[in-house]
Parts: structure tokens; sequence; C-alpha cells
């Protein structure tokens, strides 16, 4: 490496031990923080004032721009999932028929399903209650801490699978614009990927990570519903229909030409933020019924809705301009020259920077976004399937959370651990999701 390489690696490690730093002993708001590591990023790699300035607008603008919407309409589908009782009344109907054999698979299964359209968070605050209620029931006595978690873990390795590998999560989606995937490919590996890593990282491990941990009494707030839950298939139908419409966008590249000119409006339909529109257009009268046009129904689905909005699209914006700084420094392009020379793969490059964003940041989505526009070059000039690398992105964005993560705190509050038997099973469900799914995509790459 030249020495200007060597200073613009140590430029970005210093610009982004200074947002770690400043999150962690300065207890700054993570949005604040990552732009401050911008700025600093880009100053120490030799680029102007202005133009580091000018890297951090247009990172976070092209950021904001191209997922505020598919964010805001995301959590906006969950709010009404959880008002209307929708999703709780999935996990309550597939725990009861499931008994407590089966209790752990059909946790995996409704956290599988419901964490599709919905961020990690508000899965996670839908589900665990009711699994922590379901779990009550379960055995007591010296087992009865164990057996819960058996049952609420696979949950959490559901939500998290999801999260990081499949669209349309915000993470996976924007790198799948960012690498210019193919957005129905990357949807179809992220499941190939994403089945098994949820199977080995949720039921099996549960069953080794569970033992000897003492529970307290989580702290639970949850919203109630306004109204009694919908039946069945009406909720599952609204917790698919954005999944479907997505994938459905592929469907007119499979046919004839003909055939696939009078298709196109699916092409259309296919675009996340028309597909979560149309979802959350449908989704109103299907969940609510007639009370749909109830101003105090309206008022609380937009109000819970865009309370955490604020939060996740600061912290992604700057997220973007981090990256953007970075991708301007020439990172981006210095990644792609280790490619080219093959000492390490693409997808081996990609997930170890994913990784090193994550434990560095504590977040995944900025650890997906900051990676993604770093590899771009990388993918280009390499040749390789940026399908794959979004899931090594996604893989290694998820890796061992602790306690920079906001999700580990919150996880810890859900289940009731001590900070110690968190990192035992929550930190270490995650990095069992991020190295399984880097060993799947590395295996299915060579067979897909």
């Amino acid at each position: 490496m030249t020495p200007e390489d060597i200073r613009l690696v140590l430029s970005a490690v210093f610009g982004i031990g200074l947002s770690v730093l400043l999150v962690v002993k300065g207890r700054l708001h993570p949005f604040i923080a990552l732009l401050c590591g911008a700025f600093v990023a880009g100053l120490c790699a030799g680029m102007s004032p202005l133009a580091t300035a000018a890297a951090v607008q247009k990172g976070g603008g092209d950021i904001l721009g191209g997922t505020g919407l598919v964010v805001a309409l995301g959590l906006s589908l969950g709010a009404m999932l959880q008002l209307s009782d929708g999703a709780a009344s999935l996990a309550r109907r597939g725990l009861r028929l499931a008994g407590n054999a089966g209790a752990p698979w059909v946790s995996l299964l409704v956290a599988l399903v419901i964490g599709l359209p919905l961020f990690f968070e508000t899965g996670l605050v839908l589900l665990l209650p009711i699994l922590a209620t379901a779990a009550a029931t379960l055995s007591e006595g010296r087992n009865g801490d164990a057996a819960k978690l058996r049952l609420m873990l696979p949950a959490l390795a559901g939500l998290s699978v999801v999260h990081a590998l499949v669209p349309p999560h915000p993470g996976p989606l924007l790198a799948v614009t960012a690498l210019n995937a193919d957005l129905g490919r990357t949807i179809l590996y992220g499941l190939v990927v994403a089945i098994p890593t949820a199977i080995i990282a949720g039921p099996l491990l549960s069953r080794f990570t569970s033992r000897r941990i003492a529970l307290t009494a989580p702290s639970i707030e949850l919203s109630e519903p306004l109204q009694a839950a919908p039946p069945l298939g009406i909720s599952l139908a609204v917790i698919l229909m954005p999944v479907v419409l997505i994938a459905a966008g592929q469907i007119p590249a499979l046919l004839p030409a003909g055939a696939a000119a009078s298709a196109g409006w699916l092409t259309f339909a296919s675009n996340p933020v028309f597909a979560l529109l149309l979802t959350n257009l449908v989704a109103l009268p299907l969940l609510f019924g007639r009370r749909v046009g109830d101003a105090t129904v309206q008022a609380t689905i937009w109000t819970d809705a865009m309370k955490p909005a604020g939060t996740i699209l600061l912290s992604i914006g700057a997220g973007g301009a981090l990256k953007q700084v970075l991708v301007s420094a020439g990172l981006s392009d210095l990644l792609a020259k280790v490619a080219a020379d093959g000492a390490v793969s693409p997808i081996m490059l990609a997930w170890l920077v994913a990784v090193g964003i994550r434990l560095a940041t504590g977040s995944a989505t900025v650890a997906t976004i900051t990676t993604a526009g770093i590899m771009a070059g990388t993918v280009a000039k390499s040749g390789a399937s940026p399908e794959w690398v979004v899931l090594a992105i996604g893989a290694g964005s998820v890796f061992f959370s602790h306690v920079n993560d906001p999700g580990f705190w919150l996880v810890k509050g859900y289940l009731g651990t001590s900070t110690a038997d968190t990192f035992r099973t929550w930190s270490v469900l995650e990095t069992v999701v991020s190295v399984v799914g880097l060993a799947c995509v590395l295996g299915a790459s060579y067979l897909l």
C-alpha cells in the first residue's frame, strides 16, 4: 500500500472511531456523532472543507431521498398491524396450535413472516410481549427460564435474519440500489440464505444458549390494540402483500416479448415505495373496517408510526453522509484495488467491511449503507454478482451486537436478562446469524 492508501485507511478508522467515542463516552445521538465522524474522516483524508461538506450533504440527501418514504411507509404498516391486533393474533394462534414441543419452531416461523415488512424494532415490540405471555404458561421451576428463552430466542433470530437479508427491509434495499443488484433475485437468494441461517441461529442454538440463564421481569410497554383482531387471512395477506408485489416485478422478464409488454404494469407495481403505499391503502379498510374514517384511529396510527421515524431517518441519513465522504475520499477505489489483486474475494471483503463498521457504530443499517456505498466500485470492476455481495453485507451488518447497539438494550429489556446474559444469548445469536449467513452465501454463490 502507498502512503496515501495508509493515510486514507487511518482517516476512515479515525473518523469512525470518533463517532463511536462520541456515542459511547459522550452520550451523543448517533446522528450528531456520525456527522462529526464524517467531517473528520474527510478532512484527515486530505479533502478540502468545502468538498467534505458537499459530500456530507450529497450522502445524506441521497439516502433520505431514496429511503425516507420506505421507512415511513414501513413504520405505518407496522403501526396498523399492531393497533389492529392483526400480527399479535397470528402469533397467538400459531403458538396455540403448536403446543410446547413445536412452540420454538412456530415462534421462528411467525417471526419470519411478520418480520418481512417490518423493522426489527417494530417486530420485536410486537412479538416479544406475546411470546413472554405464552412462555409464562410453560414449565415452571428450575427449567422455566430456559423454556421461556427457547421460545423467545428463535423469534429474535427470525426477525434479525429477515432484517439483514431479505428486502424490502431498508438495509438490503439500499444495498440493492447502491450495487445495481436485481431486486427479485436478491429476494429469492435472500430467502435461500435466510431459512437455514434462522433455523441454526434460532431453535437449534437456543438449546445451548438458554441454559443457566436467570430472567427478571421484562420491561414491556406496548400500546393496547384499538379493536378486536381481524380474520387471520386478512392479517397474513397484509403482511405478505408488499413482498409479493415486489417479487411480481420480475415476472415480465420471464415472459415472451409480446406478453412482457402487456405485463409491464407489474414492474411499476413492484417499486418498493408504490408497493408499500398500496399496501398501506389496502390495509386501512381491511384491518380497521368501518373505523377507518375514525379520527382517533387515524391519529393513533400516524402518531405511533412517526414517533420512531425521526430517530431512524436521522441515523441513516448521517450514515449516508459518512459513506459518501469515504467514497469521495477514495476508499471505494482502494477496496476495488484490493479485490482486483485477488487477495480477498469481493464477497468476503464486503462482509469484513460491514463487520468492522457494525462493531464500530453499533447500527446494522449504517453498516449496510456505508459498506454498500464503498463496495460499489469493487463490484463493478470485479464482476462479482451484486446480489450475493448484498447478502454478504447484510450478514456482516449484524455481527456481534454489543453495548453501542440500541437493539442490545432493547432486547435486554424485553428478555429480562442481565447484561452478561444478554451477551451470552443475543450477542451470540447475532454472531451466529452473521457467520452462518456468510457461509450460506459463499456456498450458494457457487451453486446458483
